[in-house]
């Protein structure tokens, strides 16, 4: 006699896109080996929705509004310990990559996986395996082979905080960016990757309220930045 088959993964999908969101929750929903008990669209409804239904895993945006996927691993984390994190996502970057996994991620998947890999990484996950994508992995490497060369300092000086939550980091590639230099640019002169650039640019827009590179500008030159 044979054990009865075991129960489909149960799994939440957030994801801020709405195409992509019901794209992933149709596609597999069709797999007959894993349920999709809810969806979000930001981080607040993530937490909303595994305080429902109580998944097995998420399956989880990094970049949404109103809560960030970081913040929202987080408090899943310290809130459902027992639920899986697997994050599903277009950046790459190491520091992404870092935060992610620090906050309680048990895997880190790139949105040109298949759905396949996406599945296999679900159960994985649920069974307490940690899965990075191979891009990820190569960021992670590139990170911890890199040879940290000087740079200009532009930050402020020691003692003073930076403004509105921004790190020491942001606050260089604000600095950067006041002086009109590109993406590109930043990444060369901080010998970063250019999507660790784009990362920090995105989280000081968030964070000074800036639309684009004018408005963080001036919000450099009103705080004395540039």
């Amino acid at each position: 006699m044979t054990d009865a088959a075991a129960p489909p993964l149960r799994i939440v999908v957030a994801d801020d896109q709405a195409t992509i969101r019901e794209g992933l929750v149709i596609m597999l929903g069709l797999m007959p080996d894993i349920d999709v008990v809810g969806s979000a669209a930001n981080g607040l409804q993530a937490l909303e929705q595994v305080a429902r239904h109580h998944p097995d895993v998420i399956l989880l945006d990094l970049h949404m509004p109103v809560m960030d996927g970081i913040e929202a691993t987080r408090q899943l984390t310290a809130r459902h310990p027992e639920v899986a994190i697997v994050v599903l996502t277009t950046y790459a970057d190491d520091t992404s990559v870092l935060e992610t996994l620090r906050a309680g991620a048990r895997a880190y998947l790139t949105k040109d996986a298949d759905k396949l890999h996406i599945a296999r990484t679900l159960h994985s996950a649920a069974g307490g395996y940690a899965v990075l994508d191979p891009q990820v992995q190569a960021a992670l490497l590139a990170a911890a082979t890199a040879v940290p060369a000087p740079a200009e300092p532009v930050a402020p000086p020691p003692g003073d905080t930076p403004p509105d939550g921004l790190t020491p980091r942001e606050t260089e590639i604000l600095t950067l960016i006041a002086r009109g230099m590109t993406n590109t640019e930043i990444a060369a002169a901080l010998f970063l990757s250019h999507n660790t650039v784009k990362t920090h640019v995105n989280r000081i827009f968030t964070k000074t309220g800036s639309r684009d590179r004018v408005a963080a500008s001036h919000y450099a030159h009103r705080h004395h930045l540039d």
